[in-house]
């Protein structure tokens, strides 16, 4: 007899701003298919990535462990070892789990609890993607034969036909595996899509979209003169300085175009699904991405920041079916380590004691949430831009280790964190209130950056953390 429990599908984008969608009030970005499930599900525009780059967050996300209690407070290319990944406690339970795209976990075929992993993942002997694109076109194919970087700044339309994009394939994969699933079981599959991270290379039609538009001006706030270095003479790769206007318009525009083709290819998802397998309405889908992109906002470039560029992210969920849960927009503040418990909570898989989230589904309930949300980088580029930060959408208070800096910023007059009230007779007292929070929270570690009464300078620090808080 056939398993009729909700299936799930976990859709992620990587480098994705959470104000980078139409639900988000964007005025410019285009995100119809996402835009729709507000009428079916949850919208959380508090959402954050607990350690804004990549495989630190991913960790977060597969284990439900938040930073520092998952061992990373940093990117780290290591394995890792936890038995309750979100994919193996639902084969326990069960389910038949599926992995499709870009992962950046190590090592690069790990199954991580998965039965079957299909990776995008930039080295050709681990890359099912590039395998295939040197199937169909050649020795030469290549997908940044446009020659753009993969953590870059520059941007220009797909250089080869729209069926050939990663963003295309990642969809076609995924549908060909949910259709040879064990019919049996329900299915869980994590769709993981490499972009929006760049290269900003979305397909011709997409770049249109955007290239011409008028887009809102990049924010710079007075406390990021420093960073205000201009082009040219800066690496295509860099982490800080002033693009020209014509560079920021084209990222941009590029930048946009991948949001909304991922789009596309979600609407293409459910309506092939609702087509061939009717399952769209018997699934709990969840979108959401492992960090932002600053995109030039304060002369900064990539990830790893606590502003709002870099950690916030999308974070929005679509009910199955009879589901008897509101609808909306939820101010909740969420991060990564809710998304396991979530998912678990909403097809009533018990929840493992070694999980630090908690389902948002008791968000949307109204029941009792946490106050704001801690979030951390070691040092990656610099150890002047290594950082903890809290916040709980409406304030975010940050603070550099190296320099012993902060910032203060009011999230609800200025998302865009252009002003920096830390210094403000106003705020001294809001300033205070959040700086105790992060000495408490820093106290209960070992890893001396709090003594209980203040906090400590640092400079140097490993992304692992070497303890005992990693589940052997």
């Amino acid at each position: 007899m056939a398993d009729d429990r909700p299936n799930i599908i976990l859709f992620t984008t990587d480098q994705h701003r959470g104000d980078y969608l139409g639900l988000a009030g964007h005025p410019v970005v285009e995100t119809p298919n996402l835009d729709s499930w507000i009428g079916q599900g949850a919208y959380f525009p508090n959402a954050y990535s607990e350690i804004p780059s990549t495989t630190g967050a991913r960790k977060i996300l597969h284990t439900g462990r938040g930073n520092y209690a998952c061992g990373m407070v940093g990117y780290g290319g290591t394995e890792f070892h936890d038995r309750n990944t979100l994919a193996q406690v639902l084969a326990d339970a069960g389910y038949h789990c599926i992995n499709v795209g870009w992962r950046n976990m190590h090592p690069r075929r790990k199954l991580y609890g998965f039965h079957l992993v299909v990776p995008h993942d930039l080295r050709i002997e681990d890359d099912e993607y590039w395998q295939w694109l040197v199937r169909e076109l050649g020795p030469r194919a290549h997908e940044r034969g446009h020659g753009i970087d993969a953590n870059g700044w520059m941007a220009r339309p797909w250089h080869l036909e729209e069926r050939y994009h990663p963003t295309v394939w990642t969809t076609d994969v995924a549908l060909e595996q949910i259709q040879k699933r064990d019919p049996t079981r329900p299915f869980f599959i994590w769709i993981s899509h490499l972009r929006p991270h760049s290269p900003y290379d979305p397909p011709q039609y997409f770049w249109d979209m955007y290239i011409n538009r008028d887009l809102p001006k990049v924010p710079i706030g007075k406390w990021a003169k420093k960073w205000d270095i201009p082009n040219p003479g800066l690496s295509r790769t860099t982490w800080h300085g002033r693009l020209t206007p014509e560079q920021d318009q084209r990222g941009r525009a590029g930048y946009m175009g991948c949001v909304t083709q991922i789009d596309y290819e979600l609407g293409r998802l459910m309506e092939m699904l609702q087509r061939s397998t009717g399952t769209v309405e018997n699934t709990v889908w969840l979108f959401t991405s492992d960090h932002g992109d600053m995109l030039g906002d304060h002369n900064l470039h990539r990830k790893c920041y606590a502003y709002e560029g870099s950690a916030r992210i999308p974070f929005v969920i679509r009910y199955p079916k009879g589901f008897d849960l509101p609808c909306g927009t939820f101010e909740s503040p969420v991060g990564l380590q809710d998304v396991m418990p979530t998912l678990l909570d909403a097809v009533g898989v018990d929840i493992p004691g070694t999980v630090t989230g908690r389902s948002v589904l008791n968000a949307i309930r109204g029941r009792k949430w946490r106050e704001f949300m801690h979030g951390e980088h070691s040092p990656c580029y610099s150890p002047d831009v290594a950082n903890h930060y809290l916040t709980d959408g409406k304030e975010k208070f940050v603070w550099y280790p190296k320099s012993m800096e902060e910032q203060f910023f009011d999230l609800t007059k200025n998302r865009l964190e252009r002003e920096d009230l830390s210094k403000r007779k106003s705020h001294k007292k809001r300033v205070d209130l959040w700086r105790k929070r992060l000495i408490d929270i820093l106290a209960k570690r070992d890893d001396g950056f709090s003594d209980g009464k203040k906090l400590l300078q640092k400079s140097h620090w490993s992304p692992l953390v070497e303890n005992n808080r990693v589940q052997k």
